[in-house]
């Protein structure tokens, strides 16, 4: 590895780094409940530092080589607390990672079948996602079927107006059977007079 010769990838390329490695840290000591501390220097021997529970206590420490009176009751009772804790949070964290990961599975099925279904019946899509083969396509179909529900409204017009009409006129009794005409609240006897109800 060479150190950048520019001074601005320097500085922003350590600015990165910086935060990703300090983020590393504090997850780490979230999940397996350890003590850390970082001290870094940048580019423009600035000093940066990051510690778990505090760099001095930390630094302290390893520079006396002499660990801290841990070993009274109040000291291992808190530790003790503080792991469970962590054991806690960690099975909450994997279990919502879990949950996040079906999610995201389930997310891509359903993007799947949503393109399939648009796949087979593009017009149903939104208009704005169209191409312009497909939008000509659409304006060609909507004019035939307009076309089509323009002759199939005449044709009802037509046969609307073809049907046969009765007249009113005098009843007469009929010695034949009565058919009742559906509909109409018509009824007509065999020997072609219409009555009504």
């Amino acid at each position: 590895m060479t150190k950048m010769s520019k001074e601005s990838n320097l500085l922003v390329t350590f600015s990165k780094r910086r935060s990703g490695l300090f983020k590393k840290a504090s997850e780490l000591c979230t999940l397996c409940g350890v003590e850390i501390a970082i001290v870094v220097f940048s580019p423009g021997h600035k000093v940066f530092s990051f510690g778990h529970p505090n760099v001095d206590s930390i630094v302290n420490r390893f520079l006396t080589r002499n660990p801290t009176s841990s070993s009274s009751t109040t000291c291992q009772l808190v530790e003790a607390h503080r792991n469970a804790n962590v054991r806690e949070l960690n099975a909450q964290l994997t279990e919502i990672l879990n949950q996040l990961e079906f999610e995201k599975k389930r997310e891509v099925e359903i993007e799947k079948i949503h393109k399939a279904k648009i796949g087979k019946n593009w017009w149903e899509g939104p208009l704005n996602e169209l191409e312009h083969g497909e939008l000509e396509q659409l304006k060609l179909g909507m004019e035939e079927l307009k076309k089509n529900v323009t002759k199939q409204m005449q044709k009802i017009i037509f046969e609307a107006s073809n049907t046969p009409t009765f007249f009113l006129g005098g009843s007469s009794s009929s010695n034949g059977d009565v058919k009742n005409i559906k509909g109409l609240g018509l009824s007509m006897a065999t020997n072609g007079h219409t009555s009504f109800p």
